[in-house]
């Protein structure tokens, strides 16, 4: 998601560049007029809303921001990424890394007063890696865990590798010495949820009793969300009284000029507008980098793209400098690799394909079609609505028209079916972003490529980047484990396992009176510094 991302964020390019967050129009039911405040007032913002409020189900940005808020678990990312102390007050681990004790602390508390202790974590995660769940992140971010590869496939209902040693001490055993491991307990798949709230049945999640800085006020599906602060929470209360998601309600750019909402993100489409000395909004405009990375993926896994030489010809095929200045008026760095600036193992000298047309007609010419008149029919997989594609996704289309005389279809998908079930509805191609959920290049390569993984959409296979991965996995130390990722990158390139696009940054514009407000390279804001004073 990352997150992740936190998130995970998994999302179309459709979705990521458009310039708005729906059609609907206003409901008029947040006021235009700043609220008087003292930092307790309300942040108005615009979006689309989750698809779920369950952190074991959750697998793109679009939840993950909402559970965030409403839920937590033993570790978090803090502002820089470190890695900090969460509902867990501290830990220990033994000599060869792979035995975790996790003291909770006594103050931690469900929403409803409960307190929180270690068989709700064990509990939280036996759920998540039960099959009955469905979850399509438990196996990635859990399943390190000891025992978790035989509740994944349903062998067992209970996870070996962790122990409640008394109500506040948890042990957890690993199957190797992985120095991420830590990191993957801050994806919302690894928070506790409360066991008679899942056990109502049903959409539980709409009224969800969880333990993080906010309730869950008010959900009006496709009108408004509402988050209250959480007074009774255990750690840094939130400055905010209220956080009000005005949902589907058009262009976040317009809802921000008329004063409706606080924040808004803006886009390639704005961009002129908004770096302008001129206009006022310009001393408004915040820009954050963002760990990200948005490609065109292949499927691998059946005709043409199952051959390296169609993969290679049609990435040599595309002038992505051209066509992401024009599309996204600069906004993004282009991407020739697949780790993002600002993340540790980023290499620049990671090339990728070069836009080079006559190599691109080489390597048909070298596949076993030959010529591009023998290939089969390709279709191109997306998240969207109404037939509308990017700017940015059309002119890649226009580009394979252009250097390789091929036309590509486009087929969309409902964002639920898009971010859930891509693996299974792909076609020969679709186009996805991931952002970071940890600052570490496991989270890019192993998630993304390894053979087999969830994440890994267009099933690429290469046995010489999954014993690199085996390797980097156990490393202890840091530089020659980051010259292994950086190696593992290196061949995934080469074998055009995806066609890179860019890596992101985000603008947003923040009215003056919000304080606090600002975005970490996950991409997530952390509402709960946040204040509003006017």
């Amino acid at each position: 998601m990352a997150s992740t991302t936190w998130r995970v964020l998994l999302v179309g390019l459709a979705l990521v560049v458009s310039s708005g967050v729906g059609c609907r129009p206003s409901t008029g039911t947040l006021s235009p007029t700043p609220p008087t405040s003292t930092g307790q007032g309300t942040l108005r913002l615009a979006d689309t809303g989750p698809f779920t409020l369950d952190p074991a189900v959750a697998g793109e940005a679009a939840s993950g921001l909402y559970i965030m808020q409403i839920f937590s678990g033993l570790v978090k990312l803090d502002e820089d990424l470190e890695l900090t102390p969460d509902i867990a007050e501290r830990w220990d681990k033994n000599q060869d890394g792979r035995v975790f004790t996790f003291h909770l602390r006594h103050d931690a508390k469900f929403h409803d007063g409960r307190a929180v202790k270690a068989g709700d974590f064990k509990y939280s995660w036996e759920r998540a890696l039960d099959p009955a769940t469905g979850s399509r992140t438990a196996g990635t971010y859990l399943g390190d865990i000891v025992g978790a590869a035989d509740m994944l496939v349903g062998r067992t209902a209970e996870l070996s590798g962790v122990r409640v040693l008394d109500d506040y001490t948890l042990e957890v055993t690993i199957d190797g010495p992985k120095a991420y491991f830590l990191s993957k307990l801050s994806y919302p798949v690894a928070f506790v949820v409360d066991r008679a709230n899942v056990e109502v049945g049903g959409s539980w999640w709409q009224r969800p009793n969880g333990t993080g800085p906010f309730k869950l006020k008010e959900w009006r599906k496709d009108e408004l969300f509402v988050l209250s602060r959480n007074d009774d929470f255990y750690g840094e209360k939130a400055k905010l009284k209220e956080v009000a998601f005005e949902l589907w309600s058009g262009s976040s750019m317009v809802l921000y000029q008329s004063g409706e909402i606080d924040v808004a993100y803006t886009g390639g489409a704005y961009m002129g507008l908004v770096t302008d000395p001129n206009n006022a909004l310009s001393k408004e405009l915040r820009m954050y980098p963002e760990l990200s990375f948005y490609y065109i993926g292949f499927n691998a896994s059946r005709p043409p793209f199952d051959d390296v030489n169609v993969r290679r010809a049609f990435s040599h095929a595309v002038d992505k400098d051209r066509v992401i200045s024009l599309a996204m008026q600069d906004a993004v760095s282009v991407a020739y690799g697949v780790v993002p600036p600002g993340l540790p193992g980023y290499d620049s000298s990671v090339c990728g394909s070069r836009f080079d047309p006559q190599k691109a007609r080489e390597f048909i010419a070298a596949s076993r079609y030959g010529d591009v008149t023998k290939l089969p029919p390709i279709t191109l997989t997306t998240a969207g609505w109404g037939g509308n594609i990017s700017g940015l996704l059309g002119g890649v289309i226009e580009e394979w028209r252009r250097n390789l005389g091929v036309e590509v279809r486009v087929r969309q998908l409902e964002p639920e079916v898009f971010f859930y079930f891509l693996r299974e509805e792909k076609d020969e191609m679709y186009d996805l972003g991931w952002v970071a959920d940890y600052p570490d290049p496991q989270n890019f390569l192993d998630i993304l490529f390894r053979t087999g993984a969830e994440n890994n959409a267009g099933e690429y296979s290469s046995t010489v980047v999954d014993k690199l991965l085996d390797e980097a996995a156990i490393e202890q130390d840091p530089a020659a484990r980051l010259r292994m990722y950086l190696e593992a990158e290196n061949t995934i390139v080469e074998d055009a396992a995806v066609l890179p696009l860019f890596f992101g940054r985000n603008y947003v514009l923040v009215k003056p009176y919000v304080k606090g407000y600002s975005l970490t390279p996950l991409g997530y804001p952390l509402l709960s510094k946040v204040s509003v004073e006017r």
